[in-house]
């Protein structure tokens, strides 16, 4: 090659809309030839086409040069003997194959991805997930940001959830070594909390209440006073006593559970969804109320904390909740990490009930499975009723009587 003559010839700013056009085609494996357009071409443009075709170019508000032209020129002038592919590399250097980047960058990505597969089996429908909606190359951007993300949220999940429940600081600092890495906003934090909820079926929602009880779902507390559990009738600690004996509800906080946890607990241990339960059957039964729990909604750490211990100290689990989609999450996310047995709460319990309830209000929300009793979710679609748990407050009464 040439290369004073190709310099002269394709390399002056004037010719550098054609080099760009070339390298493109190049970069996409397309063949140079066929015209390319240039509007709005300057006379120096169009002298520098003369120059290098040996004839005007012609008129006109466009310019428009055939590559294979080009390539031809080049190669009967001796310049590039070549042609126009190997004048470009010459002038402007090799060209990266998009195909070739396209690959390299998905292999990079792939292996970003690549310690996902080492998670438990309860997480590969999340992971798969990750794979296709984009959270961690938006968190990242790219796939060496992506590869130390991936790998220290696999890090966390993997020792999760924490059993006893530990702060969500001393958590990170131990697993993560910081105990700032897990602090809301950060792409980690954002993409643990992702797999905490896949791992316990916390529901969605948003706020920073909300966040708290979600991490608290895994064991991982922000603090250990405003996470709580309602209970009446409940024994095994001297203020626990001292309450029965009163018959009062006692609310007890994280804390309390995990440095002075119930010592003796009951051979059954009922537990409802709704405070209006627990407070109907502590003016009714009082000191007399047989031990019942409250979740509240959502299970909170305390209470998971709360019926882990009593079920660990024999207690058998009865439990109770509305009869609705949400009643049923609420249930199967309990079941998920404490054992338990349907207190009234079965399709044909539901089935009475709607039926002495005409007037109940009609069902509304997402589906749901009742993995306790596979025939409850079918049975809620079938009569699209809602059943809460004040509608059947009289049956739930009678079974506490003493």
């Amino acid at each position: 090659m040439d290369l004073t003559r190709v310099r002269r010839l394709l390399g002056t700013p004037e010719l550098s809309w054609l080099l760009d056009r070339s390298r493109r085609r190049m970069a996409r494996d397309e063949p140079l030839t066929g015209p390319v357009t240039l509007s709005r071409a300057t006379e120096a443009q169009r002298a520098a086409v003369e120059r290098l075709l040996g004839r005007a170019p012609g008129t006109g508000r466009t310019l428009t040069v055939r590559l294979d032209t080009v390539d031809d020129v080049l190669r009967r002038s001796g310049a590039s003997p070549d042609g126009l592919a190997a004048a470009v590399v010459a002038l402007t250097g090799p060209v990266d194959r998009l195909g070739g980047t396209r690959a390299r960058e998905a292999n990079a990505w792939e292996h970003a991805y690549a310690p996902l597969d080492t998670l438990a089996p309860r997480l590969a429908a999340w992971s798969e997930r990750l794979r296709r909606d984009g959270l961690i190359r938006r968190l990242a951007r790219t796939p060496d940001a992506a590869r130390e993300l991936v790998r220290d949220a696999v890090t966390a999940l993997r020792t999760l959830p924490a059993e006893p429940a530990v702060s969500l600081p001393a958590f990170a600092a131990r697993a993560l070594g910081s105990a700032h890495a897990l602090d809301d906003g950060t792409p980690l934090a954002t993409l643990v909390l992702s797999g905490v909820r896949a791992l316990t079926g916390f529901p969605d929602g948003a706020g920073s209440e909300w966040r708290r009880e979600a991490w608290a779902s895994a064991g991982l507390l922000r603090d250990d006073l405003s996470t709580t559990v309602l209970t009446h009738g409940l024994r095994g600690t001297p203020a626990l006593d001292w309450l029965a004996r009163t018959g009062e509800p006692a609310v007890l906080t994280l804390r309390q559970l995990t440095r002075h946890p119930p010592t003796s607990p009951a051979p059954a241990v009922r537990i409802c969804e709704n405070p209006a339960v627990l407070a109907a059957a502590a003016d009714a039964f009082g000191r007399d109320c047989p031990p019942l729990v409250c979740l509240q909604g959502q299970p909170s750490a305390a209470a998971l904390t709360l019926l882990r211990t009593l079920h660990d100290g024999g207690a058998t689990l009865l439990y109770h909740g509305d009869f609705d989609w949400g009643g049923l999450r609420i249930a199967a996310t309990l079941l998920r990490r404490v054992p338990w047995h349907p207190w009234r709460y079965n399709a044909l319990d539901y089935r009475t009930a709607a039926t002495a309830t005409p007037l109940a209000p009609p069902l509304t929300g997402t589906p749901t499975d009742s993995p306790w009793d596979p025939a409850l979710a079918p049975a809620l679609t079938e009569l699209a009723r809602r059943i809460e748990e004040e509608t059947v407050l009289d049956d739930l009464l009678s079974d506490l009587a003493p």
